[in-house]
C-alpha cells in the first residue's frame, strides 16, 4: 500500500448521500481541510450522491471515499463506486457503510458471488454477505487489535487502538475464507475477534473500516487512515499529471520528426 508526496492537489470523490444529521459527513471534510492547513496533502473533496455515480466520471478522480450513511439511496451506486476504485486502481477508503458495501462489491465481482446481498436491503436473500451485528454498535466505541505488519498497523503506528462506531451491520463470518482466497486480508478485529478492518494488498491503496475514523477526537488531528488515504490520492494525482506530460511530450516529438503524408 503506497503513499506519496504532497506536491500536487488531488480531487477526491466523497461518495454518499450527504446529510447534516450524519456527524461523519461533517467531520470527514474537516479532516481533509485540516491536512492542507497543516501543510500536509492538499485535496479538493467533491460530494457525489449514490444516485449520481457514473463510473467513467468517477475514474477521473484521484481517490474515492465511500462514506457512512447506509442504507444508501442507491445500493447499486455505492457498489459501483467501490468497483470503479478497485478495478481502476484508485485510492479507496470505505468507512462504516462504505466498508460494508466495499466488501459486498468484492464478494460479487471479485469472488463471483453474484447473489451477494446486504441484510439491510434484502433480509431474505440467500447469500447474505453483510448481516446484523450480534451487538449493535450505534454510537459506541471499543478496542481493536491490528495484525502486526499489516498496512493498517503500520499507518496507525500501533497494534491496538480505540475505535468509534455508528453501525449495525458487518461481514458474515461464513464468507471470510472465500474472500481471503480471492485476496482480501482482514487486518483489524475487535476484542472478540470480529472483523473491523479489511485490506487488498494487491491494490495501490485500498482500506475499509467498520468503524468511523472521521469521528476520532479533533484534538488528535486527522486520523492516520485519512491522512494516508489523502497522501495516496496526491500520489495518484502526480502520476496522472506525469502521464499527461509524457503524452504531450511524445506528441510533440512525433510532430517534429514525422513525415508529411501525401
Amino acid at each position: 500500500m503506497e503513499t506519496g508526496d504532497c506536491t500536487h492537489t488531488a480531487r477526491i470523490a466523497l461518495v454518499g448521500d450527504r446529510s447534516p444529521h450524519v456527524p461523519a459527513h461533517r467531520q470527514g471534510p474537516r479532516m481533509l481541510a485540516a491536512l492542507a492547513a497543516e501543510g500536509g496533502p492538499d485535496v479538493e473533496p467533491y460530494w457525489i450522491g449514490t444516485q449520481e455515480v457514473d463510473a467513467e466520471e468517477l475514474a477521473g478522480f484521484d481517490g474515492v471515499w465511500l462514506v457512512p450513511g447506509s442504507p444508501y439511496r442507491s445500493e447499486a451506486g455505492a457498489v459501483a463506486a467501490a468497483r470503479t476504485a478497485r478495478e481502476r486502481g484508485l485510492p479507496f477508503l470505505g468507512t462504516c457503510g462504505g466498508f460494508q458495501h466495499a466488501v459486498l462489491e468484492f464478494a460479487r465481482h471479485g469472488c463471483g458471488i453474484t447473489g451477494a446481498a446486504h441484510a439491510e436491503q434484502q433480509p431474505d436473500a440467500g447469500e447474505l454477505v453483510i448481516v446484523p451485528l450480534s451487538c449493535s454498535l450505534y454510537r459506541q466505541e471499543g478496542g481493536i487489535r491490528l495484525v502486526p505488519g499489516s498496512a493498517a498497523a503500520r499507518l496507525l503506528g500501533a497494534e491496538r487502538a480505540t475505535a468509534r462506531y455508528n453501525c449495525g451491520y458487518t461481514l458474515a463470518p461464513g464468507y471470510l475464507e472465500v474472500l481471503r482466497a480471492h485476496g482480501m486480508r482482514f487486518t483489524g478485529h475487535d476484542l472478540d475477534g470480529e472483523v473491523r478492518v479489511a485490506e487488498l494488498p494487491s491494490h495501490p491503496f485500498w482500506l475499509a473500516t467498520l468503524f468511523q475514523p472521521e469521528l476520532s477526537p479533533e484534538h488528535e488531528g486527522p486520523h492516520p487512515f485519512v491522512r494516508a488515504f489523502a497522501r495516496a490520492a496526491v500520489q495518484a494525482a502526480a502520476r496522472r499529471a506525469g502521464a499527461a506530460r509524457e503524452l504531450r511530450s511524445s506528441r510533440g516529438r512525433a510532430g517534429r520528426t514525422g513525415t508529411k503524408a501525401t
